[in-house]
């Protein structure tokens, strides 16, 4: 690749990095401007007008009403805030109890068919949730859990994708290692407690980070199982905003995007290590 090449690369890297940052700039700049700058350059947008909707790279009228508004007079933002924690948190634990064991097991442990259960896990990770939502709604509902987070929490934690994952990083361990344990007496739950767990650490921090921020940002799961309002996660605050609180909607994405951005750059490290090492061994 000669001079030419490589800066006609990086112009083409540098746009598209702009690209997108431009989301998280537009939120930014949208929760630090006046609600009459908003409705002027948003409004095309609600009215369904055909005008051209504007943005200013800074805001005209810099102010922290928005903000203000969110964190001292919509006491809902909270409620919706501790709910998104709630199922956060309950998949994330379901998740590791469930993903980390069953990868284990898949990868480590002789199990009669585990090509086809791994394969099964492969199709079921390929499709969406639109797919599985009728059987699911079923199972959620026999189960009585219609209308409570624990209808968000429980088909989560069984998802497929950490199993996936983690699958891949217990096979990167070399099988000279467990042997040895093997020989001087270990049992296969001291094997992996003591082995699988502490070298597989990368991964399972990857698979944390990962399944945090898909989980936060969950939209259709609390929008089909969830009818009390009371009950519907930060995610789905967004949703319910007109143009007259179009300032309070992008203060509450501000709020919401800062937990999501500080866990990723807090574990920017374990995710280079878990996509080096999910590709280490065939």
């Amino acid at each position: 690749m000669n001079k030419v090449q490589k800066i006609l690369l990086g112009m083409a890297l540098a746009g598209l990095a702009l690209m997108l940052c431009f989301p998280i700039w537009f939120g930014i700049t949208g929760a630090f401007s006046s609600q009459w700058e908003l409705e002027a350059n948003l409004a095309p947008v609600f009215t369904g007008s055909e005008e051209m909707v504007t943005w200013s790279f800074l805001p005209q009228a810099p102010t922290l009403e928005p903000l203000v508004q969110v964190l001292m007079d919509a006491p809902e933002f909270f409620v919706m805030f501790w709910n998104s924690v709630t199922i956060t948190l309950g998949i994330l634990a379901g998740q590791l109890l469930v993903g980390v064991t069953a990868a284990w097991a898949l990868a480590q442990l002789p199990l009669p068919g585990k090509g086809k259960i791994l394969s099964g896990y492969i199709v079921l990770m390929l499709m969406p949730f639109q797919v599985l939502m009728y059987p699911q709604y079923l199972v959620v509902r026999d189960l009585g859990l219609l209308d409570t987070l624990g209808a968000v929490i429980l088909p989560a934690v069984f998802s497929t994708f950490p199993v996936f994952l983690l699958h891949r990083f217990f096979l990167a361990i070399p099988g000279e290692i467990l042997e040895a344990a093997r020989m001087d007496g270990a049992g296969e739950v001291r094997i992996f407690w003591q082995i699988g767990i502490p070298l597989g650490m990368p991964g399972i921090m990857a698979v944390g980070i990962l399944s945090f921020l898909d989980s936060w940002n969950l939209i259709e799961q609390p929008m089909t199982y969830l009818k009390t309002k009371s009950l519907w996660p930060l995610s789905l605050f967004l949703p319910q905003i007109q143009l007259k609180d179009i300032g309070m909607g992008f203060a509450a994405a501000l709020l919401m995007l800062i937990p999501a951005l500080l866990l990723f750059i807090s574990g920017q490290e374990y995710l280079e290590q878990g996509i080096a090492l999910s590709g280490g061994k065939d």
